[in-house]
């Protein structure tokens, strides 16, 4: 083996980075995104796993080329695959970053939102303690939570067999006043669009 290929071995290992980074920052994206999704109120693995590969997918297609010329106009010695391939990890990196930011970031509206629901059914039960008919009195444990305007307003739906029981619960008026009866229409059926 010439000193050249020996010269180029070297480099190769030193800059065969992108596809093992891709392969576990791919995870790691699966679990940030579970643990922190960047949308909506949850994520499930698989889910996030697909999105991590292919936001990743795009990194390296788009952004391994442009940042390894830019890597080698500051180190022009540089071979241009290895260039490349520094390119490519940077860019998987600054992917998982950017989904850690954006899972920190929208954890906070997740975290009011479940506290906007929890209130909710809290006032639904209280109002329907006191007021519904006995049979759904008993079924407080199982309220039925449709989010109207998220954070705002809730309909929620206690069922004792076929029938049901619903109110409508706007948590940003006072206690007294926040619930009022809204018919006999399963959330089901409204969520649908059925209603």
């Amino acid at each position: 083996m010439d000193g050249a290929s020996l010269a180029r071995l070297r480099w190769r290992r030193r800059g065969a980075w992108m596809w093992p980074a891709f392969a576990s920052l791919t995870l790691v994206d699966a679990v940030v995104g579970h643990a922190l999704p960047p949308a909506g109120d949850g994520q499930t693995i698989v889910a996030a796993a697909l999105l991590g590969c292919a936001l990743n997918i795009g990194a390296v297609l788009l952004l391994a080329r442009p940042l390894g010329t830019l890597l080698r106009s500051r180190r022009p010695h540089l071979p241009s695959e290895i260039a490349r391939d520094y390119g490519g990890t940077v860019a998987l990196a600054g992917v998982a970053a950017t989904l850690l930011a954006v899972g920190i970031a929208h954890h906070h509206s997740v975290l009011a939102d479940r506290q906007a629901q929890n209130e909710a059914v809290a006032r639904a039960e209280a109002w329907i303690g006191d007021r519904a008919p006995a049979e759904f009195r008993r079924s407080l444990d199982q309220v039925s939570l449709l989010a109207i305007e998220p954070g705002r307003i809730y309909r929620a739906c206690v069922a004792h067999g076929p029938r049901t029981f619903c109110v409508v619960v706007d948590n940003w008026l006072p206690f007294a006043s926040s619930v009022r009866p809204a018919g006999s229409e399963p959330n089901w059926s409204l969520g649908e669009g059925t209603g």
